[in-house]
């Protein structure tokens, strides 16, 4: 039996996180006062149940957030300059960050590319 592909739903609780799989038969959630230590509880859950058959390494779980979650776990990013750059009305991002709008399929996907791009870019920066 090859190893099962895990997604997490992360969600931004009023206190912490919380994530969440359904993996065949199996639900997976867990929760933490911060990302970091969520992701560090969600694989002790992934590795829990599937303990008699594999052991995932953290890069093989993918975790999904909506807008508000993202901003809110990156709380260092600049919405405003992040607007700027991906041309989307500066307000309007703030609303997606704070989660009193939720943006469209196309739109959440411009603002995903946006960010995507500007890690690629991160990544690729040297210093002499």
């Amino acid at each position: 039996m090859k190893k099962l592909k895990i997604i997490a739903q992360v969600m931004k609780e009023e206190i912490g996180y919380s994530a969440v799989s359904t993996v065949k038969n199996h639900f997976i959630c867990s929760q933490a006062d911060t990302y970091d230590e969520l992701k560090v509880n969600f694989l002790e859950a992934v590795n829990l149940t599937f303990q008699d058959s594999f052991e995932y390494a953290p890069e093989e779980i993918i975790y999904e957030m909506d807008i508000a979650s993202f901003f809110d776990s990156f709380p260092y990013l600049n919405v405003s300059a992040l607007a700027d750059r991906i041309g989307i009305n500066k307000s309007l991002l703030a609303q997606y960050a704070n989660g009193s709008k939720k943006p469209a399929p196309k739109q959440a996907q411009r603002i995903l590319t946006g960010i995507q791009q500007l890690g690629n870019e991160l990544a690729a920066v040297r210093f002499s």
